[in-house]
This record gives structure tokens, C-alpha cells and sequence, in this order.
């Protein structure tokens, strides 16, 4: 499956609390963040939110059938945020990001 085919950044539904925007940094940098990174994105959205929670994680989904790692930010929303608003600003961040510093991923 091509990269471009796979979500930047998306929230997840709002009936499922906590509203959350997830971005898929991984998949289209290649490589995690840094923390230098994280605070450019803290900095781009606290005059928006006021308060946030960035998490960059390394996720592992497992099954019987499949396994996937990835490095993913996720962006813990305030009660009555603008979650769309906030996609776009973490696809921006992201693509900032990715454009400055990309790792190529080949398949084994």
C-alpha cells in the first residue's frame, strides 16, 4: 500500500472521548520525531488551544494475522476544540517537518 494512500493527520470521532488528532509521522517521514519537532508543533498550537498534550509514541498493533509499527503524534483535544482546525495545522506542521528531514523506507 502506497503511503500516499494513508491519512497525514485525522481526529478520531467525537463520540469517542477523548477527542484526539492522530498523526501518522512514521509512515511518511520515515523516521520518528524529535523533541525539537514536538516543541515547533507545541508552539504552533498553544495560541490555538491554550493548554496541550502531545504524545509521540512508537505503536505496535498486533494480531495473529498482521503486526504493525509505527511512530505516530498524537494531540490530545480540549473539550470543545476545533478538530479540523487542528488537522490542518498538525498536516502543516507535519509536512514542514517531513520536508526538511526525510528518511527514505524501503520494504524487506
Amino acid at each position: 500500500m502506497e503511503a500516499l494512500d494513508q491519512a497525514l493527520a485525522f481526529s478520531t470521532p467525537p463520540h469517542v472521548p477523548p477527542c484526539e488528532v492522530r498523526v501518522n509521522f512514521g509512515i511518511f517521514a520515515g523516521r520518528p520525531t524529535t523533541p525539537a519537532e514536538i516543541d515547533d508543533l507545541a508552539a504552533l498550537l498553544l495560541p490555538e488551544l491554550g493548554d496541550v498534550t502531545i504524545v509521540a509514541e512508537d505503536r505496535h498493533e498486533l494480531s495473529s494475522h498482521s503486526e504493525v509499527s509505527l511512530h505516530q503524534v498524537r494531540i490530545d483535544l480540549p473539550e470543545g476544540a476545533d478538530a479540523a482546525h487542528v488537522v490542518e495545522l498538525a498536516e502543516r506542521w507535519a509536512a514542514t517537518c517531513i520536508a526538511d528531514r526525510h528518511a527514505e523506507v524501503s520494504e524487506p
